[in-house]
């Protein structure tokens, strides 16, 4: 009789763990598959462990969260993104990848981009053949003849540098994104183009930038449109070549 209380005592007590188990896993309602927000609550030196609300913590490789010169990019007590992949990991616990979070999220700027037409930003990481890498979340490729809207002979000027784009196309299967700075820079002068074309007259008196130095003139630009200003319009006295007067990139005024 006593075996049987006993039994049942044991019974209850396990139906109650059963019911608490039941009941955490309810009150977490994100299921595996899913980018879920977490906080850090320990660094050591291989992972990092991440709170997400869920009965248990999840250990994420400390590499996950390296910059490329190799330093670890969080703190205990940041808020970050995770990507909740599996409640049945090693020992027990949940299998989190901040990694694969931060993958998703840009491929979703990557369509939102390409969809609306919008800029991404991204970093050229490295000049290729035929053009350079260009990390905008994803590796991407961006062509030589579309770092710009006229020949560059300089193109390493632009590694390692930050800067806009327009997505070409993408395939997010293959993981291939294509980008452009040159279609941006097209779209956004000939958006600038529109409003000078509204103030253009003679004798009006423009803003520029210089963009091109030849031996009889320099060429500016007033706002997405190229004006021309020749050597002998340059200076009250006789000058040799325009780089005597002017610089490249250098900010001027002009008469139309």
């Amino acid at each position: 009789m006593a075996q049987n209380d006993e039994t049942k005592q044991g019974q209850a007590a396990g139906s109650g763990n059963d019911f608490q188990s039941l009941f955490e896993e309810s009150m977490f309602s994100v299921k595996p598959g899913a980018v879920v927000k977490g906080r850090v609550v320990g660094i050591n030196e291989t992972h990092v462990m991440v709170d997400v609300g869920y009965k248990t913590e999840g250990q994420i490789p400390i590499e996950e969260f390296r910059d490329r010169e190799g330093q670890v990019q969080v703190k205990v007590g940041d808020d970050v993104d995770v990507f909740f992949d599996s409640s049945e990991g090693e020992n027990g616990g949940i299998v989190l990848s901040h990694a694969r979070a931060e993958n998703m999220k840009a491929w979703e700027r990557i369509e939102k981009a390409f969809n609306e037409g919008s800029a991404i930003e991204g970093l050229v990481v490295d000049k290729v053949k035929g053009g350079f890498k260009v990390d905008v979340g994803i590796m991407g490729f961006l062509p030589g003849s579309h770092v710009d809207i006229r020949p560059n002979r300089n193109l390493d000027r632009f590694v390692g540098k930050r800067d806009r784009f327009l997505v070409l196309k993408y395939n997010r299967m293959r993981g291939n994104v294509v980008v452009s700075r040159r279609a941006l820079v097209e779209k956004e002068r000939g958006a600038l183009r529109k409003d000078t074309l509204k103030v253009l007259e003679e004798g009006v008196i423009l803003e520029g930038t210089v963009k091109t130095l030849t031996g009889y003139a320099a060429f500016v630009d007033v706002g997405g449109i190229d004006g021309i200003v020749h050597i002998t319009d340059m200076s009250w006295g006789r000058i040799g070549h325009p780089s005597e007067v002017v610089r490249m990139s250098e900010k001027v005024k002009v008469v139309v």
